[in-house]
């Protein structure tokens, strides 16, 4: 979509979550793209280089009054009786530290630390289009809540990172997996809060690649990631022409980017999730068959 429209593509690594990285775990999700044939402009830029600019945010919406300082554990949250679920099962905080008396500034004294950050949620409804979903509609109190925005010690959290490195890269397009569609409404309110709401980007949700189970795929299905198929002589065309079946291209065996770039049409991809089972798994396996 990128190339048919002569738009620069943004390959970004969101290197924030520390413990959590594996080495080299991001240099081989960009030498995998490139052997399956994909493209970027310009170098990898890393989430972390941005640390700066995340801080001066998270600043500005202290001192604006749109995050307060919240002392509750993810157990106390998901413990609380009050706390409802989103659809996803994650529970939506129940406000317990918005309107704690004691919670007056950071440097107020705290009998128990400050767990994290969170942006104050307005009750409202927000409603917006997206490119491929269509017509999406939020109550930002009873289905969202108010979110993490950072941890305690000011490491900026997913939402407010993204939002900021966006800006900061000029991003006029994001297309995601709809697992993440509710994370629209609580980046719009972030780009408002801070003074960003001309630059919001146009949002593109689009359907998982999901396991037999009609779970998102992952490693409960078995090894699935494109090294595996690499490392077992799989070729990229006939990897791209799995994939171009699901976007609704007949591109034979094996298809080359440049044809299903030619023929891509976001109106072809399905509407619901795509399963991947055991017989594209086989198709995948005897290419050399």
């Amino acid at each position: 979509m990128a190339r048919q429209n002569d738009w620069r593509l943004a390959m970004r690594i969101d290197d924030l979550d520390g413990p959590r990285i594996k080495q080299g775990a991001a240099q081989q999700a960009l030498d995998d793209l490139q052997w399956l044939g994909l493209d970027w402009d310009d170098a990898p830029a890393l989430q972390s280089a941005n640390r700066h600019l995340h801080d001066v945010a998270l600043e500005k919406l202290k001192s604006d009054g749109h995050v307060y300082p919240c002392f509750c554990t993810r157990a106390e949250v998901d413990s609380a009786s009050s706390a409802p679920h989103a659809s996803d099962g994650a529970s939506i905080y129940p406000g317990t530290c918005r309107n704690n008396a004691q919670v007056l500034s950071e440097t107020t004294h705290y009998d128990k630390p400050i767990t994290s950050w969170r942006f104050r949620m307005p009750d409202m409804r927000l409603t917006f289009r997206d490119q491929f979903a269509g017509d999406r509609s939020f109550d930002l109190t009873q289905q969202l809540g108010d979110f993490v925005v950072a941890k305690g010690d000011g490491t900026p959290a997913y939402q407010l990172a993204v939002v900021v490195d966006d800006a900061h890269a000029g991003v006029t397009h994001v297309m995601r997996g709809d697992d993440l569609i509710d994370s629209v409404p609580r980046q719009i309110m972030l780009y408002h809060a801070l003074g960003l709401e001309a630059v919001l980007p146009n949002y593109i949700h689009l359907p998982l690649l999901i396991g037999p189970d009609g779970r998102r795929l992952a490693k409960r299905h078995g090894d699935t990631r494109l090294s595996f198929y690499r490392d077992n002589n799989v070729t990229p065309g006939r990897v791209r022409a799995l994939l171009a079946r699901w976007l609704g291209i007949d591109a034979g065996d094996n298809a080359s980017a440049e044809l299903i770039m030619n023929q891509f049409d976001l109106a072809k991809i399905p509407r619901t999730p795509v399963t991947f089972t055991p017989a594209d798994h086989a198709y995948l396996m005897n290419a050399n068959a």
